[in-house]
């Protein structure tokens, strides 16, 4: 089998592979946090720090697998995995996605897109009464 057909062959098997599991390549890190560590706010106990990230290969304009976009980022990995832990909300969140259009377009002929979120999990508490 020649080369090029090993190659094709290859490419083949990673679309048909990347295709049938359609969810990247996706991560949630979180690191619990002390509270009295970390300041975000009054009446917020800061549980954990939460970094969702999901990247995706291209070939010729292919996505292998694909699904990179905010919503996916944000709702499904960053805010879920908040919720898992306990947290009431997250606050300070932060996001960064390759963008799709313009000159970025070149970078699918051979390349990858990743969008990524962070953000500090909170459980919300109730204010102490005046006294």
């Amino acid at each position: 089998m020649s080369w090029s057909r090993r190659a094709i062959l290859a490419l083949a098997l990673a679309a048909v592979t990347g295709l049938a599991v359609g969810s990247g390549c996706a991560s949630v890190s979180t690191v619990r946090v002390q509270p009295e560590s970390v300041y975000v706010g009054p009446n917020l106990r800061p549980i954990a720090i939460v970094h969702a990230q999901v990247t995706s290969a291209y070939f010729l304009f292919i996505p292998l697998p694909g699904r990179v976009d905010l919503d996916r980022v944000v709702n499904r990995m960053l805010l879920a995995a908040a919720k898992a832990l306990g947290a009431d909300k997250v606050v300070n969140i932060h996001v960064d996605i390759t963008p799709d259009t313009g000159i970025w377009t070149l970078r699918k002929l051979i390349g990858w897109r990743s969008a990524e979120a962070s953000g500090v999990a909170v459980v919300v508490e109730q204010a102490a009464p005046p006294p």
